[in-house]
């Protein structure tokens, strides 16, 4: 196990290891943490009441959060004609065709973090799938990333869009925002996070459905969230 830094076990010993926080005090409290030399990313993890082995109890989608995500997200289009400068004059970093496949397949280019594609062009991008498919970079319909509507999906994409997906284990994590965000903002994304997640519960799913309930900063620790707490608002 790698050496904890002075910084984290400084936090790790303010916080409460046996306490359920509600939402917004565990947002506080990762804020009140000794902070990092760099704007840390918050992440959420959330423990869910399903078997991913079961494909009626895989819980994915994406969302975009009230607050963004505080990054730019480069984005690239497959697209042409008309839908090419859709793209571009909502945002988009890299439009094309074949020419961008080529250069993903033959020389490993990978400058961008969301890929787009109108439905037309999943001939070429289908092609891709073996080295996007890895990286979580394949388009899909269910996500809006396959879409005649490119522009709005662009816009999507910039504004904070994020995707969630239940892994191997039943937990879905997911970067809400920078640490240098307001809590309340970070508390926003984490709620509408949480609220379409729950939302999204399968009907064969029995028993609890959200479990266990944590959120973190990138080198700091891990605070348990009250999984009713969350919910209390709605």
């Amino acid at each position: 196990m790698p050496k904890q830094s002075k910084r984290y076990r400084k936090a790790e010993e303010e916080m409460d290891r046996d306490k359920l926080y509600s939402l917004e005090e565990a947002m506080q409290k990762l804020k009140a943490a000794p902070a990092a030399k760099f704007d840390e990313t918050v992440d959420i993890a959330i423990n869910l009441g399903v078997d991913p082995k079961h494909a009626d109890q895989m819980v994915r989608g994406a969302i975009v959060l009230p607050n963004g995500v505080g990054r730019d997200v480069r984005v690239l289009v497959f697209a042409k004609g008309d839908k090419e400068k859709e793209a571009l004059d909502a945002g988009a970093d890299h439009v094309g065709g074949d020419e961008l496949a080529k250069k993903i397949q033959d020389e490993g280019w990978f400058e961008f973090d969301r890929v787009i594609a109108t439905p037309d062009m999943m001939g070429v991008v289908g092609r891709l799938g073996r080295v996007l498919g890895p990286r979580g970079l394949m388009p899909n319909p269910k996500l809006g990333t396959v879409t005649p509507n490119v522009g709005e999906a662009v816009r999507d994409q910039k504004a904070g869009k994020v995707e969630y997906r239940v892994d191997k284990a039943g937990i879905v994590h997911c970067g809400i925002g920078k640490v240098s965000f307001e809590s309340e903002k970070l508390w926003e994304n984490a709620s509408a996070l949480l609220d379409v997640i729950f939302r999204a519960k399968p009907a064969s799913t029995k028993g609890t459905f959200m479990k266990k309930i944590a959120v973190s900063s990138t080198m700091g620790p891990g605070y348990k969230v009250d999984p009713a707490s969350p919910l209390k608002t709605d």
